[in-house]
């Protein structure tokens, strides 16, 4: 797929086409491509009340208008100030200038060199990206396998990892590695960011459990008056018992 834009008055009439696609598979791996999806539909969810908060990855991102090399599509981004909603790619000329203020890059063999070579250099001194964070699920491809940095009077400064974990001031998240997994942790509301279908399966998860709880209370219950029943039928008989005995 493509679209087609005309090029600004003052210019030749010849469209200009913002390729929305390269034919290139998404992800190298599923590994990738589950992360990938993790981070964008898990902050999809964190920012649900925020409009203005556009979450993305794996789509285009032009920033100069009318030169269509000038595109990055980082794994998944964030960019403050503009709509959330649906686009084909994403033009920075259309968004007020707007370009994403956190980059998510997870790291394989295809493109380590990309990642560290390429991109950030262009994240830092072009698109000027405020966090930008890289992660190698295997550990096999960049040393050390997660890193971030963030933009300090023009440069990337490099941010510590603690026990596997950093922490992003612009999204007011932790990172945390967990295995082979990239998971975001809110510490303001004490709890792991999921995605909508996680989401749903905790809440099936709670339902069900809820559903047990109340079915064993249930039982106890009956098991209780069944006893109290026992109980009062015993004090009865022998009540008839002590009756007979002192009428002989």
């Amino acid at each position: 797929m493509s679209q087609l834009e005309e090029r600004p008055a003052g210019k030749p009439s010849k469209p200009i086409e913002y390729p929305t696609s390269d034919g290139k598979p998404m992800a190298e791996s599923d590994r990738h491509r589950d992360l990938g999806f993790y981070v964008i539909e898990a902050l999809k969810a964190y920012f649900a009340d925020r409009p203005d908060v556009y979450v993305s990855g794996n789509n285009f991102i032009y920033w100069e208008e009318g030169d269509p090399r000038t595109v990055v599509s980082p794994d998944a981004y964030v960019v403050f100030g503009v709509p959330m909603r649906q686009r084909d790619c994403y033009k920075a000329w259309e968004e007020e200038g707007r370009l994403p203020d956190v980059v998510f890059e997870f790291t394989s063999r295809k493109t380590r060199k990309e990642d560290t070579d390429k991109k950030r250099p262009l994240y830092e001194e072009q698109l000027r990206v405020r966090e930008y964070f890289l992660f190698d699920p295997t550990g096999d491809y960049l040393k050390p396998r997660f890193q971030g940095f963030r933009l300090m009077e023009g440069r990337y400064v490099p941010l510590e990892v603690v026990d596997g974990r950093l922490r992003s001031q612009l999204l007011g998240l932790d990172l945390v590695v967990r295995g082979e997994e990239l998971r975001l942790y809110d510490p303001a509301r004490e709890r792991w960011l999921l995605t909508y279908r996680e989401e749903a399966e905790r809440a099936a998860r709670e339902e069900e459990r809820a559903a047990r709880e109340e079915e064993r209370a249930t039982q106890e219950a009956q098991r209780a008056d069944s006893a109290e029943a026992e109980l009062a039928r015993l004090r009865a008989e022998l009540e008839a018992l002590r009756g007979q005995r002192q009428d002989d």
